[in-house]
């Protein structure tokens, strides 16, 4: 077999309407030396289909197909154990690989860290270019040894999003030896942060990290397959697994605890968390308050007094009344307002 460098891993499930754009930004840049490996987690749409046209004219494509699902963690998982690469690169089914990015990646890992974290641009359903999003406080390449407690610091304040702490799959390509260093974490199966515990059960092992500045990916939104539970369910997964991350790997008093759960306060801010009550006013059958509820005071639990503050205007602001303010401000915005939004 010849010598793959990198593997590019594609677990997916009922992506068939997808998975076709996917494969294609990726078999246009294949070249000697790289692999495309997609796990199949029993799809029951076109998805094999869609993959064997594909794997007609790309050698380098290899198809497995579950019997049944084992779950976004476990999938991971077996789409690393299946690839033959030196690194391997997480990759969603439904975003699209940038041009050059291959080339860009191949050029990266002959410097030999364990694992390379890049950008991506956020776009539309129909993958119209939005902005990009944000992951480091940092428009430069770094590099961090996170075993040093200096280095790892320095990287949870520049942490922005929780793409830093490698929420989002596509950004991630790490060396395979590395990875399997540590088997699944079992206490994490089932979160849907399996691949980002495994990668911080390894960084007092000593794990290397290079952060790419560069978009090298398109991201298709409003497409969370995590979703289908609803939006509050969704913002519990990320939330109670981000703390639980945090708690589990560095303790709930840590530097390091402490970043994860600001960085958490970024991305579900105060006006999120009220318009989401307004989301389950108007839907109770669907969004679950008390849940909504819990999250907020988990989100906003450090002590500090604008956390008190927020937390009295969460708790007493009628849903009514926001609902109010939100259709004067469209108004004023000049965007049509939709009341089951």
């Amino acid at each position: 077999m010849p010598l793959i460098s990198l593997s590019i891993c594609i677990p997916t499930y009922n992506f068939g309407k997808f998975i076709g754009e996917t494969l294609e930004s990726i078999v246009c840049q294949l070249t000697d030396g790289v692999e495309i490996v997609v796990l199949d987690g029993a799809s029951t749409d076109n998805t094999p289909d869609i993959v064997s046209q594909f794997q007609a004219n790309c050698p380098n494509l290899r198809y497995h197909r579950l019997d049944k699902r084992g779950g976004i963690d476990r999938d991971i998982a077996k789409s690393i154990e299946l690839a033959n690469g030196e690194y391997c690169w997480l990759f969603s089914s439904d975003d699209v690989m940038r041009k050059g990015a291959i080339a860009k990646m191949l050029s990266q890992i002959k410097h030999g860290h364990d694992l390379y974290l890049c950008k991506h641009t956020n776009c539309t359903f129909d993958m119209k270019f939005m902005h990009e999003h944000p992951v480091l406080r940092s428009n430069e390449e770094v590099e961090f040894n996170l075993a040093s407690q200096s280095d790892r610091q320095r990287y949870f304040e520049l942490a922005i999003t929780t793409e830093s702490f490698f929420g989002f799959l596509g950004g991630i390509i790490i060396k395979k030896s590395k990875w399997e260093s540590v088997p699944i974490n079992e206490m994490f199966v089932g979160s849907c942060w399996g691949h980002a515990a495994r990668i911080f059960e390894l960084m007092p092992m000593g794990l290397t990290l290079k952060y790419l500045p560069e978009p090298l990916l398109d991201h298709r939104g409003d497409n969370d397959s995590f979703s289908d539970k609803g939006i509050v369910n969704r913002y519990k997964i990320a939330i109670d697994g981000y703390h639980k991350l945090g708690d589990v790997f560095f303790g709930h008093k840590s530097y390091e605890a402490y970043h994860i759960r600001r960085v958490i306060r970024y991305e579900f801010g105060f006006q999120i968390f009220l318009e989401t009550k307004v989301l389950c006013w108007k839907n109770p059958s669907r969004e679950d308050r008390r849940v909504l509820d819990s999250l907020f005071r988990k989100a906003y639990n450090d002590d500090y007094l604008l956390s008190n503050l927020y937390y009295f205007i969460y708790m007493f602001s009628p849903s009514w009344l926001l609902c109010a303010a939100k259709r004067l401000y469209a108004r004023i915005k000049g965007y049509d307002y939709d009341p089951g939004s």
